[in-house]
């Protein structure tokens, strides 16, 4: 179980509990509450995108606090409000303690979070008078923003309605530098001059203000209070969603007590909690601060861009315009109130109007979803610890014995010289390179683990370089911050630092890694960062990066910091013929998706686990950052054999899946499990094999536009409210394949919730389901995957088993069609290499495929653009054919057919292809296979049904 007392409640940082006590005492005054920020209108200029204007917060009796505030409105459709102290940006502020830290707010989240297009729109002022002016902007629909001066608030409409209200209750909170006036007996005083505070600050707890001690550490805070805090609010919009790292339900709970709700705010600070609990709003590996919101037929969403730790505190109500109603016909409004221990406040709006738009808004701004080596969406078999190399050629040897396909073998910290990095333990891993070998004579690959923690062992090369070339994270001092870590005494290299990155780059070439070759990949571990014996089991706050940034500001940046290192080290690991890298990392925050996968972190061999981990990977889905998945099977504990064989099948549609384990488990290889759980485990693994090219696809779409590759319900079907909150079944990509996992031990049936008035078909035997707005009970032993296809789709797949995904390159493809309500169906299909960077230059195919039942039809068009590197592929594509096209119900008057034309463009001829019909049986759909049509996948061709 998590230790609780490892970790703060909101009443144990000191910034969280002064924010939500503001919120309190503002609340408790209710109307005669008026917010003490407002603009100076005087200071306001609208220019080319851009408002500037200076924020005054009002303190009774004092000089008022500057705040210089810019909204910069931008050509992609999302606005940027940012907020600064003019104070410490000048430098006007004196530091405590002597500490060297930076006296300014941290505005540089951006640099690392932030790749797109920040170049502003044009404007129109649509109205402006004393109280405040309103600004029309957006590039396809009407959207405003109205800037009120007195109290400082904004509200962002689309189409003359109000759907984001920021600072609508008056909760902005910019905690202003003060200096520090020591009583005697050294306890701190407020002076009058000095220590201005609003009415409201008076009510809030001050004991935080100069030092915070939590764990045996005391957090000596040289620039003293500095949070920023807003409210933001989404009238009439009852559901939202994101913000992960949480183990919670995809809709989001409200935060302040009540039946069913949290009693404390979702917390944002990267840490390791290791056996976390279920549905709760704690902290865990990751944080995207990055939420949406969803009514029907309308998405919008915020992107808080703070790397500090923050908490989000939510709260529904019920808005009625009649009094009398009793509730019948009453709206919600989702009130949020986010603060954060320091930076300059900084966020982004997003009008949607669909969930998609709002998606692609957000990956504009932080980029795009990598998209990965085709071995990499494949199966990892992953334990702490394969113990020798011998070890790892065995377990590579019987899953080829037992006919279990794979691709992807990892090694945990065992693997290195007393736990040194860039090492192996010449006892055990005598010989890596042959065991490199070994995997890749089944193009198979090899991932090792590296951290971020450097062992402080004398006459180990990287620590003595790390050391001497100051690369490395300083404490409070700006001495050499020592820590501990799985080595014992550690050091963190600092990633923030472009010469850490520099040298960080050099440790991964083949001649200082020895024993890696081409097919090393790399797992980066323990990067939140994890320190054993630091305050809440990471890094000091007031620890020094580079820059002489305090850790507080950067906290949650530090993990996408170390994978960016090491993804630009395994991209310059070939410098003449690079290769898509794979990093896997546990800790993330938006802008991560650009360099590789994440997992849900050390979860347990618990019925529970396997629940929560769909919510959690849809909501890092709808949050950028999709190709995520769970430890298969569960990492503390033993599973039963019953739930390691629903996990695989729950596994098979997370985008990442790997099987893991704790050092102190059974060893749990799938081939272990003894019969029948081997080989219902195997048709498991195999179905996600014979699925790679729809999943290849979708992760192609997600790198291309945004787009969740596991879509929950309220994502592809907008209009459905009874769907809003389903977060136990899923869509994959564009595919139209819902997946329902069964995750209640020993049952053997799944109810399958239908939103549409299309039918859908069992993938294995075609049945049929179908009811709108209904539940169906579906029938799903142990062998059984609950699996549908809905009406409208093309599936394309590869039938043929083969030992990994790089044996299947060539292989030939099948085309699954399933017509909707109007006999009409589509899909597409994306291949390229699977490991180079030639797409870029044109070596892909990319095809639409359409089918209509009136037309008598199937046709495949081309959706790529011809580049450099375009013809040398298709010639090497040439070969791989279309082997197999099943229609699902296929009409009745096919039953007399025997054959279809085929034709492709080029052809002197077309050719006939037979046709077979099949009649389902009572409650299932007939079918109809045409095999060999002759047909290149990268061809425009034509099956004429007629």
């Amino acid at each position: 179980m998590v230790k609780h007392e490892n970790f703060k409640t909101c009443d144990q940082s000191g910034f969280c509990k002064r924010n939500r006590q503001y919120a309190d005492s503002a609340a408790a005054q209710g109307s005669a509450w008026i917010s003490p920020y407002r603009i100076d209108s005087h200071t306001l200029r609208v220019k080319e995108g851009l408002v500037t204007a200076t924020i005054l917060k009002n303190i009774e009796g004092h000089s008022s606090v500057e705040l210089p505030l810019t909204i910069t409105f931008l050509r992609s459709g999302s606005v940027r409000i940012r907020v600064d102290e003019k104070k410490r940006q000048i430098g006007d502020i004196e530091l405590r303690h002597g500490s060297q830290a930076r006296k300014e707010r941290y505005g540089g989240a951006g640099d690392w979070a932030l790749v797109g297009d920040l170049v502003p729109a044009e404007i129109t002022v649509a109205s402006s008078d004393d109280e405040g002016l309103t600004i029309q902007y957006g590039r396809e629909v009407d959207c405003k923003a109205h800037i009120k001066y007195l109290p400082f608030s904004i509200d962002f409409l689309r189409n003359e309605t109000t759907h984001i209200k920021i600072n609508g209750q008056g909760l902005m909170n910019v905690e202003h530098w003060r200096p520090q006036i020591e009583k005697q007996g050294n306890e701190p005083i407020e002076s009058e001059e000095a220590q201005p505070l609003t009415i409201i600050e008076h009510a809030v707890d001050e004991s935080t203000w100069w030092e915070e001690a939590f764990g045996g550490n005391t957090d000596s805070k040289p620039r003293g209070p500095e949070s920023v805090g807003l409210d933001i609010a989404f009238p009439n919009y009852e559901h939202v969603f994101g913000i992960p790292e949480h183990a919670g339900p995809l809709s989001l709970k409200e935060t302040r007590g009540g039946s069913g709700n949290y009693d404390q705010p979702y917390r944002l600070y990267n840490a390791d909690v290791f056996e976390y609990e279920m549905d709760s709003p704690m902290t865990l590996y990751g944080s995207i601060p990055f939420m949406q919101a969803h009514r029907k037929d309308s998405s919008v969403g915020v992107f808080w861009l703070n790397a500090a730790e923050t908490w989000v505190d939510i709260v529904k109500t019920k808005v009625s315009s009649n009094p009398l109603s009793l509730g019948i016909g009453a709206k919600t409004d989702t009130h949020t109130h986010w603060f954060s221990e320091s930076g300059v406040m900084d966020l982004f709006v997003f009008l949607g109007p669909t969930p998609k738009e709002v998606m692609q808004s957000y990956a504009e701004l932080t980029g795009l979803s990598q998209l990965p080596q085709q071995f990499a969406i494949a199966y990892h078999q992953c334990r702490w610890n394969y113990v020798t190399d011998e070890d790892v050629k065995d377990v590579d040897r019987k899953f080829d014995r037992f006919n279990i396909p794979y691709d992807v073998i990892w090694l945990d910290i065992e693997y290195t010289d007393g736990k040194k990095y860039f090492t192996w333990d010449s006892h055990t891993f005598p010989d890596p390179i042959g065991m490199g070998k070994q995997l890749d004579s089944h193009d198979r690959k090899l991932v090792a683990i590296i951290d971020p923690h450097i062992k402080n062992e004398g006459g180990y090369s990287v620590v003595d370089a790390l050391k001497s070339k100051n690369l490395a994270v300083n404490n409070k001092d700006n001495s050499l911050y020592e820590g501990w870590c799985w080595p014992g005494s550690s050091h963190w290299i600092d990633c923030f630092n472009p010469a850490a990155i520099k040298w960080w780059q050099d440790l991964f070439r083949y001649s200082a890694f020895t024993g890696t070759a081409s097919n090393t990949f790399i797992w980066n571990d323990m990067n939140e960062p994890s320190v054993f014996n630091g305050p809440e089991t990471t890094m000091p706050k007031d620890n020094l990066h580079h820059g002489n940034w305090e850790h507080r500001d950067v906290h949650n940046l530090n993990g996408l910091t170390f994978v960016n290192a090491t993804y630009n080290a395994l991209l310059h690991r070939d410098p003449k013929s690079p290769r898509r890298p794979f990093v896997l990392t546990r800790a993330f925050f938006a802008g991560s998706q650009r360099m590789g996968a994440t997992w849900t972190g050390d979860n347990q061999a618990s019925w529970d686990h396997l629940v929560a981990s769909i919510p959690m990977i849809l909501a890092n889905n709808i949050a950028g950052f999709p190709f995520v998945g769970a430890d298969v099977g569960g990492f503390f504990g033993n599973p039963s054999k019953e739930l390691l064989t629903r996990w695989y099948q729950a596994g098979a549609f997370y985008p990442f899946f790997r099987g893991h384990a704790h050092i102190d488990t059974r060893r749990r290889e799938p081939y272990l499990a003894g019969e029948p759980y081997t080989q219902i485990i195997t048709q498991a693994l195999r179905l996600r094999y014979q699925l790679l090219p729809a999943w290849y696809t979708a992760f192609h779409e997600a790198a291309t536009d945004g787009s969740p590759i596991v879509r929950p319900h309220y994502y592809v079907h907008p209009w459905d409210e009874k769907g809003f909150a389903v977060d136990d079944q899923f869509y994959i990509g564009n595919t139209g394949l819902l997946a329902k996992p069964v995750t209640t031990e020993g049952a053997e049936s799944v109810d399958f919730y239908i939103p549409d008035e299309e039918k859908y078909y069992d993938y294995f035997d075609y049945t049929v389901v179908h009811g709108k707005g209904k539940t169906h009970k579906f029938h799903a032993p142990l062998d059984k995957i609950p699996l549908l296809m809905q009406g409208g789709h093309i599936i394309p797949r590869k039938d043929r088993p083969r030992r990994s995904s790089g044996l299947m390159r060539f292989d030939p493809f099948t085309l699954v069609v399933v017509p909707d309500n109007t006999g009409k169906a589509e899909g597409t299909i994306y291949v390229d290499d699977g490991e180079s960077f030639d797409y870029q230059d044109g070596a892909y195919i990319h095809r639409q495929f359409f089918f209509d039942l009136t037309s008598q039809s199937l046709v495949s068009q081309d959706l790529g653009k011809t580049g450099k590197r375009s013809k040398e592929y298709q010639k090497t594509m040439a070969t791989v054919r279309i082997e197999k096209i099943v229609v699902v119900g296929a009409p009745a008057d096919w039953q007399s057919r025997t054959e279809v034309l085929a034709t492709e463009e080029g052809a002197k001829q077309g050719r006939t292809v037979p046709l077979s019909w099949h009649a389902g049986e009572p409650g299932k759909a007939a079918w109809a296979v045409m095999r060999d049509p002759g047909l290149a996948i990268g061809a425009r061709w034509k099956i004429d049904f007629s």
